[in-house]
């Protein structure tokens, strides 16, 4: 069969290819919007339509009109170290793609963790590239069984936000090799991926969406590509040296290199038309297989069976949920750790972040579930009444944010002369048009002012803070008084993104009541010349807002009193966008506001303390000797709550082993330079970073690559390696059921070592094991043959270093329990 629609799909798009002239060919290859390209009827092929991911699927419009499933962030997802799931999550997000229209998702992002300050890794997996690759490739062999393609980005080097237009970033063959290719090579061979997106940034001197050699040689040449190449939206910036560098589509459109410019660089026989004709035969070949193009047979006619997104959000929160401390309650002679709390007792839940958690990351990932569940509401559901107290204690940001809870909003739109052209609702304060994202009726030619209106109902009585963020023209009113009547200019923001959305500004306070509602008024007024000059129509700001601003010292003393009178207090610390999100890098590893105060001051009142870290990467936690359990909740997605209250009560263990090292201050890291000096950023690293360099350096981090915790304990019994693979034998030695994630690590010895630099051991295989209390379990892991190479970079070629090897098997890169042999 497999051949048969292989051989239908060559034929479909060959009769396609000879029915289109060059200007039609030269459409096809730019974006007709924000998010789809041009539908071609007279040869039977529909417009494919893109959307964002990668923890859900936006659809094409900004809006929570149409809710869409939160899962949690990629570094929760490879917390979980477990391929399979990785497929569930991807055959749920073409459930949720093919539900709303969408044939590609953009997604997954498999940039390595280079440095803990990049500011994008909560949309990446780890800082290793065999685990960033298997969990990469579990998730697109899931996406396009459920016959949706998936786009691995951003091919490559795109490791930081600083400057990521512009920045040349120089990487030597060998770590570009072993590291920074290795994920994409991984999934492109194990999963044949029907799309890739090239990054914005520079490798060596050349801009990705130009790079022939990396795109030409290696992707399609070495590795055997035969998908789409689509740009970085706006990263296209040449027509002649994009097409003959592999791009095949620029985006978004309708202003871009090609189009017309492409069409015009044919008939001056600057690009050959059989270079077009590729590139379009590859878009026809994804048509075809998505379902776009008549004649072909999908790759999936009949998706796959259904998926209970909210379940399966539930299940990937538990199981990548990092324990990374546990010690006995204070004065429990017995063994075991604080957590999972005994029943009957009471428990203080302290953190801003317990009521209003951050479930996801910001910009492009981000999605609008119907419903968050948070730590309060899911710890709510399962404690008995009276057994919960809630304090804020400490708010992680003193910066407006854009409108949330009391807020009821939507956008009008009115043309020149004021009249409504239509309205929607929205999901908060943040505004966001771009390409043809409108309400029906209205058209960005006609469209002269928008206005967020509706009504806020304090929670808290007291001077509230209101604002706007964007650039342009803008009129406040709240409960009748204009707050602010003006203009914000344009700033010095180096990322085009960073510019149009601005930073939040305070414009004026209203003094309100709890519980009383108000009505609210934003109007933004055009700038036509401003939209005219835009690559793409956008229309971009935000009403913001900021309660009541409390004593923070008056904050903390109320949660040490809740802390002291419960018999547990689990304190929620986060993360906030402006600390972690696209576009920029992070300059610390602190956690925001007065939460580490809060943390210590807790943990004074109650040495029974937990503290639930809510982040998408490294924060510094220097209290964390002081309290008797640590767990990482990442960003956990919208059922997060849940199952947060299941891992603390004990329904579910936590599953989660760290993806990416955890240094205990940003000093200790060994990557922490992210910004370019004159347009260069220089790898100099080579091939340490993450815990290949703290091998190297022989200092201990905080947590190390591979740490985390469960309420049971393994055994390791046996090891062996033999004909390719490992087999390990563990017992669950606790008394409850658990999951191990056993972890293979090859260290060479002897000439192996002398042969050629290399870090001291490296993650070489890893498997999921279950068993109950006293059963044992046997795994076989393979070892593959890439693991044992190294990429010679005199010849341009990979070689096997021959000679002896350890081979450890352990539950971290910590915690090593077998060792063996073996002979290359």
């Amino acid at each position: 069969m497999a051949d048969e629609t292989a051989e239908d799909t060559a034929k479909a798009v060959e009769a396609a290819l000879g029915a289109l002239d060059l200007d039609a060919k030269a459409r096809l290859l730019s974006g007709q919007d924000m998010w789809t390209l041009p539908a071609v009827p007279e040869i039977g092929l529909a417009a494919l339509v893109m959307s964002d991911g990668p923890i859900g699927v936006r659809g094409v419009r900004w809006s929570a009109d149409d809710p869409s499933i939160a899962l949690p962030s990629p570094t929760a997802l490879a917390a979980a170290w477990d391929p399979g799931l990785a497929r569930r999550a991807g055959r749920l997000l073409a459930q949720e793609a093919r539900r709303k229209g969408v044939h590609v998702l953009l997604a997954p992002t498999v940039n390595l963790h280079r440095s803990p300050l990049g500011g994008r890794h909560f949309e990446a997996y780890s800082e290793d590239p065999l685990l960033t690759g298997a969990i990469g490739t579990g998730y697109v062999r899931g996406v396009q069984e459920g016959g949706v393609a998936t786009t691995v980005k951003h091919f490559t080097g795109n490791d930081a936000e600083t400057d990521r237009f512009t920045v040349d970033n120089r990487i030597a063959p060998r770590p570009l090799r072993e590291l920074y290719l290795a994920p994409f090579e991984a999934i492109v061979t194990g999963a044949r991926p029907w799309g890739v997106m090239t990054a914005y940034n520079r490798v060596n001197g050349v801009t990705m969406t130009e790079h022939g050699e990396l795109v030409n040689g290696v992707l399609r040449g070495e590795w055997g590509f035969d998908g789409v190449n689509v740009s970085d939206w706006l990263a296209a910036r040449h027509t002649v040296r994009a097409i003959t560098g592999g791009l095949d589509l620029a985006m978004p459109g309708p202003r871009t290199v090609y189009g017309e410019p492409l069409a015009a660089a044919v008939r001056a026989g600057e690009v050959p038309e059989a270079a077009v004709d590729d590139a379009v035969r590859r878009v026809l070949r994804l048509a075809a297989r998505v379902g776009a193009l008549a004649g072909a047979r999908p790759a999936a006619p009949e998706p796959p069976a259904p998926v209970d997104g909210e379940a399966l959000a539930r299940e990937i929160a538990h199981r990548s949920f990092v324990l990374l401390r546990n010690e006995p309650r204070e004065g429990d002679d017995r063994a075991g750790g604080i957590l999972p709390l005994a029943s009957g007792g009471s428990v203080a839940l302290i953190g801003a972040a317990a009521r209003e958690p951050r479930v996801l990351g910001g910009g492009s990932a981000q999605v609008f579930p119907d419903h968050t569940v948070s730590p309060l509401d899911g710890l709510a559901r399962l404690l008995p009444e009276g057994a919960l107290r809630y304090a804020v204690g400490a708010d992680p940001t003193d910066e407006l944010a854009a409108a949330g809870p009391g807020f009821a909003l939507r956008a009008v739109c009115r043309d020149a002369q004021g009249a409504v052209l239509g309205e929607r609702s929205l999901p908060s304060g943040q505004f966001q048009w771009i390409g043809g994202d409108l309400p029906d009726g209205v058209g960005h030619d006609t469209l002269a002012e928008v206005e967020v209106t509706g009504t806020f109902t304090p929670r808290e009585s007291g001077a509230h803070a209101f604002g706007t963020q964007g650039l342009g023209a803008y009129t406040l009113t709240v409960d009748g008084t204009v707050l602010f009547d003006g203009v914000q200019p344009r700033g010095e923001e180096s990322d085009p993104f960073e510019a149009l959305f601005g930073s939040p500004e305070e414009r004026g306070r209203a003094v309100l009541t709890a519980g009383v509602p108000v009505t609210v008024s934003l109007r933004h007024p055009l700038d036509r010349e401003q939209q005219a000059a835009a690559p793409l129509p956008a229309v971009v700001f935000s009403l913001v807002h900021l309660g009541p601003r409390r004593d923070p010292d008056e904050l903390i003393a109320e949660a040490v009193e809740a802390a002291r009178a419960a018999d547990t207090a689990v304190v929620v610390v986060a993360t906030t966008e402006r600390v972690e999100s696209e576009g920029f890098d992070r300059t610390t590893l602190t956690l925001p506001g007065r939460q580490d105060d809060l943390v210590r001051a807790v943990a004074a009142a109650n040495r029974n303390t937990v503290v639930v870290v809510n982040s998408g990467s490294p924060v510094e936690m220097d209290w964390r000797e002081e309290v008797a359990a640590v767990l990482l909740s990442w960003f956990p997605g919208q059922e997060g709550g849940a199952a947060l209250a299941d891992v603390l009560l004990g329904a579910e263990e936590p599953g989660g082993r760290l993806p990416t090292t955890w240094p205990a201050a940003l000093a200790d890291a060994p990557v922490t330079r992210t910004a370019p000096t004159d347009g260069r950023l220089d790898y100099t690293e080579g091939l340490f970073i993450g815990y290949r360099a703290w091998d190297r350096a022989g200092t201990a981090p905080a947590y190390a690559f591979g740490h985390g915790l469960t309420y049971t304990d393994w055994a390791y019994e046996a090891l062996e390696a033999a004909d390719g693979a490992a087999r390990v034998g563990v017992v669950n030695t606790g008394e409850r059921p658990g999951r191990e994630t056993v972890q293979l690590y090859l260290e060479p010895v002897g000439a192996a070592r002398e042969a050629v630099e290399r870090p001291l051991r490296w993650l070489a295989g890893f498997a999921v094991v279950e068993a109950g209390p006293g059963e044992s379990a046997e795994v076989r892991v393979p070892l593959p043959e890439r693991a044992f190479e190294a990429w010679d970079e005199e010849r341009g070629v990979w070689i096997t270093v021959p000679g002896p090897y350890r081979l450890h098997a352990g539950r971290s890169l910590a915690d090593l329990r077998l060792s063996t042999e073996l002979e290359r």
